[in-house]
């Protein structure tokens, strides 16, 4: 996990810790409840960004995506909901809507994890069949993080076409 926001309220910063170790265990409505109780607190984008996280386990890509915008709207350096909303928009077949967000990821200044938006339009450009953008794409994620196995095998699996 990304390091924790800089909460001004105690409680929200432990309904927050609560929320996500809830939701590592599964417990999706436990975790969007304590969410919940953290932002009426002490909004902030990472809170948003996991809200709408949460909301995504559960199918509801239109709240999650909402949830991100309100990240964006409080921190607009922060990456994870440029990333998040590229992905459910993928979830959703809006690809070419998504490539727009996932750029905004690989670019943000505020972001542990870069190889998450690369991985992402990786899968874009390898759904569209421009094999050579999507190789590119899955080797900028794993410069960003070479141990990121998705970003290896799919990699891999396109480099084998090549070959």
């Amino acid at each position: 996990m990304e390091e924790l926001p800089s909460f001004h309220n105690d409680d929200a910063e432990r309904y927050f810790q609560e929320a996500y170790e809830k939701q590592m265990a599964g417990e999706i409505e436990n975790a969007i409840s304590l969410y919940l109780k953290s932002l009426e607190l002490c909004p902030t984008a990472e809170a948003h960004t996991f809200l709408g996280w949460a909301y995504s386990y559960q199918g509801r890509y239109d709240e999650a995506i909402n949830e991100c915008r309100h990240a964006i709207d409080l921190d607009p350096e922060f990456g994870n909901p440029y990333n998040d909303i590229g992905a459910y928009l993928i979830e959703k077949d809006r690809l070419d809507e998504a490539i727009e967000w996932l750029e905004k990821a690989t670019v943000a200044k505020r972001y542990e994890s870069y190889c998450y938006p690369y991985y992402n339009l990786g899968r874009i450009w390898e759904r569209k069949g421009d094999w050579m953008k999507a190789l590119n794409s899955y080797e900028s994620s794993l410069k960003s993080n070479p141990n990121y196995t998705l970003a290896r095998k799919a990699s891999t699996r396109l480099q084998a076409m090549f070959n």
